[in-house]
């Protein structure tokens, strides 16, 4: 059988909703093919043309509420509503479940990781034996309340803000996967809401302060070289410590671009890159060798930020990463409009580059009040 969600025009300007329940087909006695439908029909009735905020607003809430009823009966569909029974999967652990889900992310390193993050949570809080048909609201609430009061770091610190996000949002997404696949006849993650997402910190570094930076000794020319390049093009920590020379590309007109996979998001990039980035690089070497050959991820080498920051008079909590947010402060101050930006970041989304624009808009109020009132 296949259940189908479609709509049908009505003369007062509005479509009705349906479900349609298509079961195959028959002949009668004269040889004429039959189709077997049912409908059910959701006394939900959008607007054809919507036209005021007003009425947008009605057919979102509609659209939303068919969907989840849409979603609703095929599960019942496949949980035996229309007999078709299949009582072993209530009978599956949970976190054999979650395991199998988590699994399923290994070619994402950074989602995987979450996911094994939030499995390790997980067994702390659930016992290792629930199955899916003792899974109810109160459960979901008891691990929720896990998240938002007890869980802890491996320094015995309660979780942040954004941890408590993204790992709770990885159970919630375990959960729509389980009704979806029809472990769980209601959709519980639609029941429980997820924790607020915290709006992070990001430090960056002034044209003023990046220029005593670079004229500051660091104890370790290849990080000083990198980081910098890093500020100048918005290349991630990742994506610095991988390029290879045979990414880096010199045409005749003088102008070099880099061709590189995101580590981060795998997709592939051409960056063009400044005569400056491209010095920082140093002396072509074989087209295997790392550009910046001896740069490595260590406490060392973070340390020596915050040192080398400290002896340029630079007192902001300086990591890596911040180079990248300094490129995207950089670029926006300086006139590049907000696309460009985050083309050349590699953000899948406008509104993560967003952010920056903030930052900027911000300091330009700031700004007003800079100069003393005078005298008139």
């Amino acid at each position: 059988m296949k259940i189908s969600l479609k709509k049908k025009k009505l003369q007062n300007g509005k479509y009705s909703l349906y479900l349609e329940y298509y079961k195959g087909s028959t002949t009668n006695t004269e040889g004429k093919r039959i189709n077997l439908r049912d409908f059910e029909y959701l006394k939900l009735y959008p607007h054809q043309e919507p036209k005021t905020a007003s009425e947008k607003k009605e057919n979102k809430e509609i659209d939303t509420l068919s969907e989840q009823i849409f979603s609703i009966r095929k599960a019942e569909y496949f949980q035996g509503k229309f007999d078709i029974k299949n009582t072993a999967k209530s009978k599956r652990r949970f976190l054999d479940y979650f395991i199998e889900k988590t699994e399923e992310k290994v070619d994402s390193p950074k989602n995987y990781g979450n996911w094994t993050a939030t499995l390790v949570h997980l067994k702390r809080c659930i016992s290792q034996n629930l199955l899916f048909e003792e899974i109810d609201e109160n459960f979901v609430k008891r691990v929720r309340n896990y998240f938002e009061k007890e869980a802890k770091t491996k320094s015995d610190i309660l979780l942040s803000l954004n941890s408590k996000y993204s790992y709770y949002n990885k159970f919630k997404a375990c959960l729509r996967a389980s009704f979806d696949d029809g472990y769980l006849s209601i959709n519980y993650a639609s029941k429980t809401k997820s924790f607020e997402q915290a709006e992070s910190q990001r430090e960056y570094l002034t044209h003023q302060e990046l220029q005593s930076l670079a004229n500051t000794n660091c104890k370790y020319d290849v990080l000083k070289r990198a980081f910098i390049a890093s500020c100048l093009s918005g290349l991630r920590w990742s994506d610095i410590n991988t390029l290879v020379w045979s990414e880096v590309r010199d045409e005749d007109n003088g102008v070099s671009r880099i061709n590189f996979r995101q580590e981060k998001t795998d997709g592939v990039e051409y960056l063009y890159i400044s005569k400056q980035i491209r010095e920082l690089f140093g002396e072509r070497q074989h087209p295997s060798e790392r550009v910046f050959k001896g740069l490595k991820y260590s406490a060392v080498y973070n340390n020596e930020i915050v040192r080398w920051c400290n002896r340029a008079g630079i007192s902001k909590h300086i990591t890596f990463h911040s180079a990248r947010h300094t490129n995207a402060v950089l670029l926006l101050e300086n006139g590049a409009d907000i696309y460009t930006v985050s083309k050349r970041l590699g953000h899948r989304e406008i509104r993560t580059t967003a952010i920056y624009a903030k930052i900027v808009d911000k300091k330009m109020k700031e700004a007003a009040n800079l100069i003393p009132n005078i005298n008139i």
